[in-house]
């Protein structure tokens, strides 16, 4: 990964999990704080507390305003994100490690959650 977010702003992001197909990451910040320039590989993002932020990338902006307890898509990107809102951003990104298009077979495994 081009700027690791755990590396860039390490007060933000800690990683929750890992293993060879994913990386969990927890990111909490507070009203006004910006963060340093970074990269996400293909990612869902999973809010837990409802937030507004201004997302930016060369040159150009959005702003995104997202209730708690969703999940959404997160393709791959570099940017740096802003707290625009007056509540707490505290979200987890499930980073896929497998590049698109690349599917497992299956295997005899186990069913449920892994230990930790």
């Amino acid at each position: 990964m081009a700027l690791d977010p755990v590396e860039t702003n390490p007060a933000n992001y800690r990683i929750a999990f890992e293993n060879e197909r994913v990386r969990v990451l927890e990111y909490t910040d507070e009203p006004g704080h910006a963060t340093s320039e970074h990269s996400h590989p293909d990612s869902v993002m999973v809010t837990l507390t409802s937030f507004r932020r201004r997302i930016s990338s060369n040159g150009k902006s959005v702003d995104v305003e997202l209730p708690a307890g969703v999940a959404r898509w997160l393709p791959a990107q570099h940017h740096t994100g802003e707290n625009t809102g007056d509540t707490e951003t505290h979200t987890f990104f499930i980073e896929l490690k497998e590049p698109a298009g690349v599917q497992n077979k299956a295997v005899d495994e186990p069913l449920g959650p892994a230990g930790p």
